[in-house]
């Protein structure tokens, strides 16, 4: 496995037409953690139809649009993981840095009660996992390409178009898969 294919926290693992589990079709999930214990991640874009002011209303106004709740991964559906950009002042409380820019936030807390600001927030609703080794076969078998993501990633306004944003932008042989139909059986 090369540098660029290697997954790590702040990278983005995004679904290829091989992959074979609905769960992840054209998904691009960002990367959290990684060792040797395995890989959790969030799905960045698959957002629900339920709206954060009922969901957790105190997080309304600080979360970005859409402001919905986004389906996470099928693993922990019950709990909520709250993604986060730090603004000007970083939050003290309930805080965890995750890569550069960005941290996990605990939800359980109000947003008064983080003692800093937040520039960006999403809320998932459960998670991406791997048990160790799980994602390597996978990776293996070409079933997700792994990519750079860009500060806006996370937070992106269109979700319903990241995973051909990231594609497109890689430029050269990918390029071509932005136009690939979902069932390559009609191709």
């Amino acid at each position: 496995m090369t540098e660029e294919q290697i997954p790590a926290a702040g990278r983005l693992l995004v679904a290829t037409l091989l992959i074979g589990d609905p769960n992840f079709s054209r998904a691009v999930v960002l990367v959290l953690d990684h060792d040797d214990d395995g890989t959790v991640g969030v799905v960045l874009n698959r957002p629900t139809e339920l709206a954060v002011s009922e969901a957790l209303p105190p997080w309304a106004d600080v979360v970005s649009g859409p402001g919905v709740v986004f389906e996470g991964g099928p693993v922990g559906a019950g709990g909520v993981v709250g993604l986060a950009r730090a603004g000007r002042d970083v939050p003290a409380a309930g805080w965890a840095p995750m890569v550069t820019g960005l941290a996990t936030v605990d939800v359980s807390l109000e947003p008064g009660e983080l003692g800093g600001d937040v520039a960006a927030l999403r809320l998932f609703s459960g998670y991406a996992g791997w048990g160790p080794g799980q994602l390597d076969g996978e990776l293996a078998v070409g079933a997700w390409w792994v990519f750079d993501a860009l500060p806006g990633d996370p937070f992106t306004a269109r979700p319903d178009e990241l995973w051909w944003d990231v594609v497109g932008r890689q430029g050269g042989a990918y390029r071509m898969y932005r136009h690939a139909p979902l069932d390559l059986d009609v191709n």
